[in-house]
């Protein structure tokens, strides 16, 4: 008796959502502070899908305007899929409005003040400001072409020897993540804000470099990024990493830079020009 092919399979998947996390119930003034942020980077939420948090209006009593503020999303093509989080009559009304409805994440308790801030060469984990990108658009891994013992078992020192490259020929998407495994990473053209750049060895950028780049992932100290203009959200190496919340430093702004640890500090240099 020939057994029936199943037609569908059921199993998990990460995929790519950012998460626009609510401050104010404001629609207006919400729309006017996206619509200021779309003017200056246009490309920012290119197809990406956008959930909206709510935990910072939780407590606020009131509802937002789903349906205004999806329209207005929709006119810009960004694609509003759920909500995280927020109060019951919140979450009614994100599911009245036909979106997905995610768990809260974990939340301060009431009345807690606010962390201070670790000094800003010894930050792990990184976060962007206002967005974040929850999972992978697309990962992009390149192996080393011979069988390596278990690290665990190799007396050498990491990264002793020679990585193999993964070059990207492409503009790297707002909300797509790149990571070459095991390698260094090599991207030729521009990098989106809202994107993000990881890689255990070195990364070089030879463009724009407007969203997040992440060196030696794997623990590497010596790691470096170069990049021919420095723009960035954030720039980590080793897991100590800087945001820059109000922008590049002016003397780096725009211009090409490497970036490398001096014990736990993180330092941004201009590179050489040749005459």
């Amino acid at each position: 008796m020939t057994r029936e092919e199943s037609a569908y399979k059921i199993k998990s998947a990460n995929l790519p959502v950012l998460v626009l996390h609510l401050n104010t119930t404001d629609m207006a003034a919400l729309q006017s502070q996206l619509q200021s942020r779309i003017d200056q980077t246009p490309d920012y939420f290119d197809d990406a899908p956008l959930a909206l948090g709510l935990e910072g209006i939780a407590n606020s009593g009131v509802a937002p305007l789903f349906d205004e503020l999806i329209a207005f999303m929709r006119t810009h093509e960004i694609r509003v899929v759920g909500a995280i989080g927020g109060s019951p009559e919140q979450r009614e009304a994100a599911a009245h409005a036909g979106l997905a409805l995610f768990p809260a994440t974990p939340a301060r308790p009431a009345g807690a003040p606010e962390p201070a801030p670790p000094p800003i060469d010894e930050v792990r984990q990184p976060e962007l400001p206002g967005f974040e990108t929850i999972t992978p658009e697309m990962e992009v891994q390149a192996s080393a072409a011979s069988d390596e013992e278990p690290f665990a078992e190799d007396p050498r020192p990491p990264f002793s020897e020679a990585r193999p490259t993964l070059v990207i020929d492409k503009p790297v998407r707002t909300g797509q993540r790149i990571y070459a495994k095991g390698a260094d990473l090599v991207v030729l053209s521009i990098v989106n804000a809202g994107a993000e750049l990881i890689a255990d060895g070195d990364i070089h950028i030879y463009a724009p470099l407007r969203g997040r780049a992440i060196a030696g992932a794997q623990g590497n100290e010596g790691a470096r990024i170069f990049v021919q203009r420095l723009e960035a959200e954030l720039i980590s190496i080793a897991g100590i990493f800087r945001v820059f919340e109000e922008g590049v430093p002016e003397e780096f702004r725009g211009k090409p830079a490497q970036v490398h640890l001096e014990g736990s500090r993180l330092v941004i240099q201009p590179l050489p020009q040749g005459n």
